[in-house]
């Protein structure tokens, strides 16, 4: 019995014994834990994957903007990550598709019901410090609003308004720095700014821009039309620029309060608007090359007249062979002055010509179509409409993800792709080309009479409007005034002051 039991060990032993195992034990439980930690948002992820890929298949292409605004994400970014096939939308496989949910998942939680009668019920708590901040900063910075004690006579005529000359009594104004970030929200009076000739601004171009507009109805209230695309494709030039990340959402809010303050100066007349420029500009004063540390956020109004002096009439257009407006890789994708200024030489040199404006090609082959003049521009060619696809260098206008949204809707197949000059051409040449237009908030719709390209020139449609452009000219606007319905949640009421 002896050779089978070892003689009793000191308690000291023991203890030493009872100790490291206990301790192994809280290893073990502690690494466990952990691993369970790590596999969580790993299901969850494939959770939100399963439930929000069953409601995409359940809703209609119709409701895509609706749908990514309950993603929590821009409209524009919702878009990198789907595809449509047999009219509703698909999450895309590979990279592409990844990569939005890399973008969707690490910025956003899902809390709660993830689907409620087919659609997501998202948390727009956000995880990440920038997030966080800008949650902090909505809850805590208000706007301060001083009004005009000298108020600006309004127009005589509204129906004689040119375009952006004449401005509204008041502005938003927001400065920025390292230290306090966003600060000094305020309302003030419309007055020239101080500005110290240094500032980066002026030298390096460091600045970005929107474009959106207010619209009276009939019944006399203002809206606006997807203003909160207009935020999200600021953020994303920003970033292009490196300048200053800021709140959408807030500062959605300091233009609505804005319009609504200066809402008597937005016309009540047809084709007439209330135009909103919202800007942020790198207020450094140092002349030397560096990561932005000051910068300042600016809105101001302007009551403005049909943008085309013509109103709706085709024009003319040069294909220019010589400048180009953008690059991939360049900042051809954001809103920035760089792009509007380099595009002056091409432009005083059809106008000389006597063509309105000019239909840019790529920067690196010399031979794809991009944009026309400011605008996003589309073809109908053998009964389907097409526009150059969004490689980079092309600027997401939400007219024309607006546009193309009532084409699909409409049953027209529409395509995103590249498209050569020498397509365009042959379906001049050919008669295919049925319609062409521009398209972008200023004009709203500007359909093309004619090309111009090295020394041929084609006319379209007779030089007459065609009826796809004519009925999304009356879609959008009727939308945008209130005159139809809006069944696509794309309008926001300005509240009365």
């Amino acid at each position: 019995m002896g050779a089978f039991f070892a003689p009793p060990a000191p308690a000291a032993v023991w203890g030493l014994v009872m100790t490291a195992f206990f301790a192994f034990l809280a290893f073990v439980l502690y690494f466990m834990v952990r691993m369970l930690q790590s596999h969580a948002p790993r299901r969850e992820e494939q959770k939100v994957r399963q439930s929000l890929a069953q409601a995409l298949k359940s809703r209609r292409t119709a409701n895509l903007p609706a749908l990514a605004k309950l993603y929590g994400v821009g409209l524009g970014a919702f878009l990198e990550g789907v595809e449509p096939r047999g009219g509703r939308y698909h999450f895309k496989s590979g990279n592409r598709g990844s990569l939005f949910w890399t973008t969707f998942l690490l910025s956003r939680t899902v809390d709660g019901p993830i689907i409620k009668g087919n659609v997501p019920i998202v948390n727009r708590q956000a995880m990440s410090d920038r997030e966080n901040w800008k949650t902090r900063e909505r809850k805590t910075m208000d706007i301060k609003i001083t009004r005009t004690t000298s108020p600006r006579p309004k127009p005589a005529d509204p129906t004689k308004l040119g375009f952006g000359t004449v401005f509204t009594d008041h502005m938003f104004t927001m400065d920025y720095d390292t230290e306090r970030g966003w600060h000094d929200a305020e309302i003030v009076p419309l007055d020239d700014l101080r500005i110290h000739p240094g500032a980066a601004v002026f030298h390096y171009g460091a600045e970005v821009f929107e474009g959106l507009k207010a619209y009276r109805t009939e019944d006399g209230s203002v809206q606006l039309f997807r203003p909160m695309d207009n935020m999200q494709r600021m953020r994303d030039s920003a970033e292009r620029i490196q300048l200053p990340d800021f709140d959408p959402d807030f500062l959605l809010s300091a233009l609505l309060q804005l319009v609504a303050l200066d809402q008597e100066w937005t016309p009540a007349v047809p084709s007439a608007s209330l135009y909103i420029r919202p800007f942020e500009i790198c207020t450094d004063i140092d002349l030397g090359l560096h990561s932005i540390g000051k910068a300042k956020m600016l809105i101001i109004l302007s009551p403005v007249g049909s943008y085309l002096s013509g109103g709706l009439r085709p024009v003319s257009i040069l294909i220019e062979d010589q400048d180009v407006r953008a690059v991939r890789g360049g900042t051809g994708y954001a809103k920035c002055g760089g792009n509007y200024a380099a595009a002056n030489r091409a432009a005083a040199r059809a106008e000389k010509k006597g063509y309105s404006q000019v239909l840019w090609l790529d920067g690196v082959h010399r031979k794809y179509i991009e944009e026309v003049g400011g605008m996003n521009v589309m073809f109908k060619i053998g009964g389907k409409v097409v526009t150059p696809a969004l490689t980079g260098s092309v600027l997401p206008g939400i007219t024309r993800r607006s546009c193309i949204q009532l084409l699909r809707d409409k049953g027209l197949e529409v395509e995103e792709r590249l498209i050569s000059v020498d397509e365009v051409m042959d379906a001049l040449s050919s008669g295919a080309m049925e319609e062409a237009w521009g398209c972008g908030t200023a004009a709203v719709i500007s359909p093309i009479g004619s090309f111009a390209y090295q020394d041929k020139a084609f006319t379209v449609n007779g030089e007459q409007i065609g009826p796809c452009a004519q009925e999304l000219y009356d879609t959008l606007t009727g939308i945008q005034w209130g005159r139809r319905e809006d069944p696509y949640g794309w309008t926001v009421k300005v509240p009365k002051n």
